[in-house]
């Protein structure tokens, strides 16, 4: 009886599992082959048809291995709104980087819901396209290693990202995201190697990871509504930026980010803003910073607006992005620079309402320095360097003399 009852019971526990996992689709079972060498993209897109194309709960599985991956596009709509994708192998790209150009992606997500997206270790192959780039041949703008565009509920846990060609991580045009548990790298003289681009996205929580670059450690773009960044060790890299906005003259804004508990070693930048030096309708308001370590960075606080890489026609102009309600509390450390803390903001869209409080920043042991130009706002407890920031009634004032002068 008891023998009975335990196989009873353990039925009923498969028959829970399998309703909880639904069917698992192998892409060994569609042709995969864990050589390095055979191109497993359409085994890929096999194994997801199929995954996409159950009614219930579906789990694309790559098992231990090292799998080729040529560009791969995962589209949806999906006849489920719940997919994991499973990765226990290495997911490596080509060495002839020519074969992503026009696809400009290692693997895609599109047009999906309710995808979760768990292990994995994806290797970009991408110091051949640096040394092209840095050799300043003909060479394509790379290929991004994963990048989630125009889905919703989305979760990333648990990836290793390696040596991409361009951005690691691209999220675009998504709601409802969230991300944890990465560790990505690469080389710090490597270009545009982003380790998380968000971008026209929505309700994106970034946490628990380890990120260190040739590029920004997260890039935040225009459209970006409603981001959490929290618990992240940056570095090398060029630290956390919001932007660079303003690159269109009409383009939707960053608002709503939090950014806390982060630790920057031996970045170029720990918080920073940038912008064009173009006329724009952009905007950035509702920034916090809230806890943040800098170790030997060379411009742990920064706002730029004046970013206008070979005077891509911007020189002599003013940044029209408009930056305002931005709040650095908590922040503490070394920087690399005697100027710690940077507010170059734009003559005609002046920076309004930043907030510091509590701020220790030192350069070699001593004092750091702060540099404000066209910004306003106000400092509350211990700040040193001391804030440069100009009162909002001085802005009025000079608000008022423009507007009588003309």
């Amino acid at each position: 009886m008891a023998h009975n009852s335990f196989l009873l019971s353990l039925l009923i526990t498969l028959a829970f599992l399998h309703l909880v996992n639904g069917s698992t689709f192998s892409i060994t079972s569609y042709g995969a082959k864990a050589d390095g060498v055979t191109d497993n993209s359409a085994a890929f897109l096999k194994a997801w048809s199929a995954a996409c194309s159950a009614s219930q709960a579906a789990t694309l599985y790559v098992p231990s291995g090292q799998f080729l991956l040529h560009p791969a596009l995962l589209s949806g709509p999906c006849k489920n709104s719940k997919i994991i994708v499973q990765v226990d192998g290495n997911l490596i790209a080509s060495t002839d980087y020519k074969l992503y150009g026009a696809a400009g992606y290692i693997m895609k997500f599109n047009n999906v819901k309710g995808l979760s997206f768990q292990g994995g270790y994806i290797d970009g192959k991408g110091s051949a396209l640096w040394a092209c780039k840095a050799g300043k041949g003909n060479c394509p703008y790379g290929a991004r290693s994963l990048v989630f565009s125009n889905s919703r509920d989305i979760t990333l846990t648990g990836l290793t990202s390696v040596n991409s060609g361009l951005f690691h991580i691209v999220i675009d045009t998504c709601t409802n995201v969230k991300v944890d548990g990465l560790k990505i790298t690469a080389s710090s003289t490597s270009p545009n190697t982003d380790g998380i681009h968000v971008e026209q996205s929505t309700g994106v929580t970034i946490t628990n990871s380890n990120i260190g670059t040739g590029d920004d450690c997260i890039s935040i773009g225009s459209g970006t509504q409603n981001l959490w960044i929290e618990k992240i060790a940056c570095g090398p890299g060029h630290g956390i930026s919001v932007g660079s906005l303003g690159k269109t003259a009409n383009e939707a804004g960053v608002q709503n980010v939090t950014v806390k508990n982060v630790v920057f070693t031996g970045s170029t930048n720990g918080l920073r803003i940038k912008s064009w030096a173009r006329s724009s309708t952009g905007f950035a308001k509702g920034i916090v910073f809230d806890g943040a370590t800098m170790n030997n960075v060379a411009n742990p606080i920064i706002i730029d607006q004046h970013y206008c890489p070979n005077n891509q026609g911007c020189s002599n102009q003013n940044s029209g992005v408009k930056i305002s309600q931005v709040t650095y509390n908590n922040i503490k450390g070394t920087s690399a620079t005697q100027v710690a803390v940077d507010f170059s903001c734009s003559a005609s869209a002046p920076c309004q309402g930043i907030k510091m409080s509590n701020v220790q920043l030192t350069y070699k042991g001593n004092p750091a320095k702060a540099s404000c130009d066209h910004a306003f706002g106000s400092s509350s407890g211990s700040v040193s360097p001391p804030s440069c920031l100009k009162s909002s009634a001085s802005n009025r004032r000079l608000l008022g003399l423009a507007l009588s002068a003309n």
